[in-house]
């Protein structure tokens, strides 16, 4: 590094800004490109039937030969859930820590992946790594799941620091401190610029609870003599090692409902991540028959999952559809999982359908389940321990990007060192300072539904939208291939948009301008542009249902000729 007396800085995001998940940053440093955690986001309610979305590789795979690695900050789902679908495309080198790589590993074998193919490495957050002109150094943060780090990319001209999620609780177990030397050390070298996490940047204070969380839960357990049943977050590996141990104190047994939770938790114990303190403690529970219905009193069963999957459990289990668990009134149900963004409507509907059951419900208050996110004093903390000479808010919708920057200008910052990015919008330092904010790289979400990744379009989004709130109709015909006379039909199928027994006046008028417009169409048989003809047949009747319903379904018409 010391022949080289200043760098040429770009830092862009193909993921991660004005949203909450699909987090990928991008830093190049004189031509080299290092990438940044590789996340997914799940879908709204406006994308129906797509499972996840990923960021939008096309500049990566146009400038794959640049690329010196990829830097994994932790194991939740919107930092590292894109991966297999990247290194699909790129077959680059992977640095993580411990779990982060062994969930990484589990997440390729799921997907049908040989792992030996790929170039997983493990750092720890002590290690420093060379490539040529730029060292890359680590610091350990605090986090709901452990083996948590954030990344300092070290140049001639300062350190470009990425902290990705991070809280600066105190009453933690030591696999989830903050290292305050390390990050200490990295200031001392001098900060050109921080990337430093928006989520929770409109909250005042400082994001703590958890130890409380213990405490409350170890009261509720012992006023509790029936089956207990809790709610939490797959990703949050520091909670449920929390209700464990609870559990273990009043002499209680685990089980894990949910089969992706079952692996990470297999995973973290033989790692040592998570310790069940008594043996034999998790049990795994048989199906529901005649002899046998899980109802153990002394037995806290856990329904986990990412987002809305501990939701879509309880219902199961309330509406007594689960192989393993029904809900029964002698059982008292706690809720963990705060609704998270989108979720409201789902947590809502879940309690209601809960209290139905006759259980005990207590839903636990909102201050004893932080996010794991940093509030406005861990934000100012974290600024004032680095010293940066830019901050770059990351990781959030706009508005806590805003409010991040605010922060920082409440902080004394100039506004021109307080850079407000979307995604694809790059940012360039040239020796030590800012030269120019205004390229922009085209960037999308790519949508996965299914096996399919990037093939569904607007069209078909559309087409979903119309099938939720107006549905199809489906119009059939059958035609003699000489005559081109109606040798059948019209028959009418209709799908989520009217009950045809009860709208028969309709259902008449759709096959009379059907035959009506055939007959007008084969005027002259020879010469029948049958592509025109079914169009104008698709357009009366659409115009038609409108008409009569203020309703569009997808119309599909089928013409059979015999």
């Amino acid at each position: 590094m010391e022949n080289i007396k200043h760098s040429k800085i770009k830092i862009f995001a193909l993921g991660g800004l004005g949203e909450n998940g699909k987090n990928m940053y991008v830093i190049e440093v004189n031509g080299k490109i290092f990438i940044i955690d590789a996340g997914l986001k799940y879908p709204g309610d406006d994308l129906l039937g797509v499972d996840a979305v990923i960021p939008d590789i096309k500049y990566l795979v146009e400038n794959k030969n640049r690329i010196v690695c990829l830097f994994l900050t932790h194991a939740h789902e919107n930092h590292i859930g894109a991966i297999p679908n990247l290194l699909k495309k790129i077959n680059l080198p992977v640095y993580g820590t411990r779990l982060t790589i062994a969930l990484v590993e589990d997440a390729l074998r799921e997907d049908g992946e040989d792992i030996e193919k790929y170039q997983l490495k493990i750092i720890k957050s002590s290690n420093v790594l060379t490539f040529n002109d730029v060292q890359i150094s680590f610091y350990s943060t605090t986090s709901s799941i452990p083996d948590s780090i954030g990344i300092c990319i070290n140049t001639v001209d300062g350190a470009i620091v990425y902290t990705s999620s991070y809280t600066f609780e105190q009453s933690v177990d030591k696999r989830y401190q903050t290292s305050y030397d390390q990050i200490t050390d990295i200031s001392r070298k001098g900060v050109l610029a921080l990337l430093s996490e928006s989520l929770s940047a409109n909250k005042a204070g400082h994001t703590s609870g958890e130890n409380r969380l213990a405490f409350e839960l170890s009261n509720l357990f012992s006023q509790t003599s029936g089956r207990i049943i809790v709610s939490v977050f797959s990703s949050d590996l520091q909670r449920i090692q929390k209700i464990i141990d609870v559990a273990n104190e009043h002499n209680r047994k685990i089980a894990i409902i949910g089969r992706k939770m079952q692996r990470i938790v297999d995973i973290s114990v033989k790692m040592g991540y998570i310790k069940f303190p008594t043996p034999g403690m998790l049990v795994n529970l048989k199906f529901i028959d005649e002899t046998n219905d899980n109802n153990l009193p002394n037995l806290v069963v856990l329904a986990t999952g990412e987002r809305q999957e501990p939701f879509d459990a309880l219902i199961r289990m309330a509406k007594k559809f689960d192989r393993l668990i029904n809900i029964e009134k002698t059982d008292t149900i706690f809720l963990a999982t705060p609704p998270i963004p989108g979720t409201e409507i789902k947590s809502a509907r879940t309690i209601d359908i809960l209290y139905r059951t006759g259980a005990s419900v207590n839903t636990i208050n909102k201050t004893y389940l932080p996010s794991p996110h940093a509030s406005s004093e861990d934000i100012k903390l974290m600024i004032n321990l680095l010293k940066p000479k830019y901050i770059i808010p990351v990781i959030g919708e706009y508005r806590h990007q805003y409010a991040q920057a605010k922060i920082a200008e409440q902080m004394g910052y100039n506004t021109e060192n307080i850079i407000l990015l979307n995604n694809g919008k790059v940012v360039e330092f040239s020796q030590g300072d800012l030269v120019n904010n205004s390229n922009v790289i085209d960037v999308d979400q790519i949508l996965v539904d299914g096996l399919s990744v990037g093939e569904m379009n607007n069209v078909v989004l559309k087409d979903r939208v119309l099938l939720s709130k107006d549905g199809i109709l489906l119009a059939m015909i059958t035609l003699d291939a000489k005559t081109k006379k109606v040798s059948a039909g019209p028959e009418i199928v209709s799908r989520g948009f009217i009950y045809v027994k009860e709208n028969e006046e309709i259902i008449n008028k759709v096959q009379q301008i059907m035959i009506d417009s055939i007959d007008a169409g084969i005027a002259n048989p020879r010469n029948i542009d049958w592509s025109k003809l079914k169009n104008d047949i698709r357009e009366k009747i659409s115009k038609y249902l409108y008409k009569e319903t203020k309703r569009k379904p997808i119309v599909m018409l089928v013409v059979n000729e015999i």
